[in-house]
């Protein structure tokens, strides 16, 4: 495999708007949302410009602009064109928080979900083994532990649902792994462990189609404090501590001439290392729309294989 691969996991830290420009209901500013699912994503090309603003030298030194041209591509109108050596996939949902009678929320996920999680961390040669036999009953719940269960009663109520609930060592080994892996905030490493639920593939759907935010905005009349015609549209959010994550396939430049002045050829491993070394641990990146209000902070942490991602220029 000449591409060298990683998985990019995005903590929402606050209310993200990943919005699709156009109205099909009534919420006049709707969320991103897959075709076939109706599950919420970011679009791969809205994740690859904030990464590469994020990337982007601080000076003028020529070095430093034509290996980030080599990585991200060269920027509209430049004489020479060429495409990025790194792509990123739409992000997927992963684990998405709800209310919960006890505990304050939870993380659901579902077996479809855990199943793409494989399927992707094959893809970017993540070890990832967990796999959820045979689907589950409808109304009913697996957790990773009992700390959400209302007491004695073996139920579980998310929102205004309640569920037959069950602890599996399946479902701890999984949270486990999102724990390690899926974020580096020790606080919520240690709730993960405890409050991640698995449901039954309708119930998510139903929870992260009817679940999110949905947040009237306004705009006042400065001298009659009314609200200014045609100011007033409902924008859907995903709620803070939303779980999301996108396959990264990272390549050699595609730089034409790429020796000349002296500069050998990219390879995927160092493409993949120039991101992963610009986006550190504590990076926080600012997704979608409504930056100046605080809206779309997320923390990122990439995960790949070490003995795959190092290569010598080749």
């Amino acid at each position: 495999m000449n591409s060298k691969n990683a998985l990019l996991f995005i903590h929402a830290q606050t209310s993200l708007h990943p919005g699709t420009g156009t109205a099909l209901g009534t919420v006049d500013m709707p969320i991103q949302r897959e075709r076939h699912t109706g599950w919420p994503m970011i679009a791969g090309s809205s994740l690859k410009g904030v990464i590469r603003e994020h990337c982007r030298p601080d000076g003028d030194e020529k070095f430093e602009k034509e290996k980030w041209c080599d990585v991200f591509g060269s920027e509209s109108g430049t004489n020479d064109p060429q495409a990025g050596a790194i792509s990123f996939t739409d992000a997927r949902i992963l684990a998405f928080p709800v209310r919960s009678a006890r505990g304050v929320f939870a993380w659901i996920t579902c077996k479809e979900v855990i199943d793409r999680l494989g399927r992707d961390a094959t893809l970017a040669t993540v070890p990832f083994t967990w796999q959820l036999t045979g689907g589950l009953e409808e109304g009913s719940a697996v957790a990773s532990s009992n700390a959400l269960e209302i007491a004695g009663e073996k139920k579980l109520l998310l929102e205004e649902y309640d569920f037959n609930v069950s602890t599996s060592a399946a479902v701890q080994d999984v949270a486990k792994w999102l724990a390690d892996n899926a974020t580096h905030d020790e606080f919520t490493r240690e709730r993960l462990k405890t409050h991640l639920v698995v449901l039954p593939d309708t119930e998510f759907t139903h929870f992260v189609r009817h679940a999110t935010e949905v947040t009237a905005r306004i705009g006042l009349d400065y001298k009659t404090k009314t609200v200014t015609g045609g100011a007033l549209f409902y924008e859907e959010f995903l709620p803070p501590e939303t779980l999301m994550y996108s396959v990264v396939i990272a390549n050699k430049n595609r730089r034409r001439n790429s020796e000349s002045n002296g500069q050998a050829k990219t390879s995927a491993g160092e493409t993949l290392k120039y991101v992963t070394d610009k986006l550190s641990e504590n990076s926080i990146l600012q997704i979608g729309a409504n930056e100046t209000i605080g809206k779309g902070l997320c923390a990122i942490r990439f995960r790949w294989n070490n003995a795959n991602a190092q290569e010598s220029s080749t």
